[in-house]
C-alpha cells in the first residue's frame, strides 16, 4: 500500500488504524519483503483472531528483562530455548525458501511477535486505544506494541502461515541500537 516508503512504520500503521476506525476491519501489518504462500492466509488469520486479540506468525512465549527481540535472551543476539519459542517462517528470495525457520509449533499464546507480520480486528485495536509508538520508526514497533497489548490484557497468539521473508533483520546496525536505548528507555528494561 505503500510503495517506496521511507517513514516509519509505526506511522503508516496508525493510519490504517485511524482509517478504520469506525468501519470493522481485520487489519494486517505486514514488512513489504515478504511472499505470502497460502491461498487462505486470511483464513488462518480469522481463525487465530477468533482465539486470540492480536497474531503473529513467530514470537516467545514469555518476556526476560532487557530482552532484545522476541527470539533473543540478551544483546549477544543469544536464541533464546525452542520451548519458549512458536511459528515458522521461511527465509530467502524464492520458493521453496532458502532456509525455514522452525521455532515450535504454531497457535500458542505468545507475549511478544515478531513484526514481520501482524493482524488485529480493527474494533481491537480502538476498544484498547492501541497504537503504534512512532519514535520506534523500523526497529521495536512490535516488541513496544506487544508490551502494550500485554499491559491492556490482550492475548497474543502465533497462527500457521506460509510466508518467506527475504530479509533476516539488521539487528546491532546503529538504527537499531538506538531503538534500543528507546525501548529501555521507555519500560526500563
Amino acid at each position: 500500500m505503500f510503495a517506496e516508503n521511507i517513514k516509519g512504520l509505526p506511522e503508516l500503521y496508525n493510519l490504517a488504524i485511524d482509517k478504520f476506525k469506525n468501519e470493522p476491519s481485520i487489519l494486517v501489518f505486514a514488512h513489504d519483503d515478504i511472499s505470502i504462500l497460502d491461498f487462505y492466509w486470511m483464513n488462518s488469520i480469522f481463525n487465530g483472531l477468533s482465539h486470540f486479540g492480536i497474531v503473529g506468525i513467530a514470537g516467545n512465549i514469555r518476556r526476560v528483562p532487557y530482552q532484545p527481540s522476541w527470539a533473543f535472551v540478551d544483546k549477544q543476539f543469544t536464541w533464546d530455548k525452542s520451548e519458549n519459542l512458536s511459528g515458522v517462517v521461511g527465509h530467502g528470495s524464492r520458493f521453496p525458501p532458502e532456509n525455514l525457520d522452525f521455532f515450535a509449533p504454531p497457535f500458542q499464546e505468545v507475549k511478544l511477535l515478531d513484526g514481520v507480520l501482524l493482524a488485529a480486528f480493527s474494533e481491537t485495536l480502538v476498544k484498547n486505544h492501541m497504537r503504534f509508538d512512532e519514535k520506534f520508526k523500523f526497529h521495536f514497533y512490535d516488541m513496544d506494541f506487544c508490551r502494550q497489548a500485554e499491559i491492556r490484557g490482550i492475548k497474543m497468539g502465533t497462527i500457521p502461515l506460509s510466508l518467506i521473508h527475504e530479509s533476516a533483520g539488521s539487528f546491532g546496525s546503529g538504527g537499531w541500537s538506538n531503538s534500543y536505548a528507546d525501548y529501555l528507555k521507555k519500560w526500563g528494561q
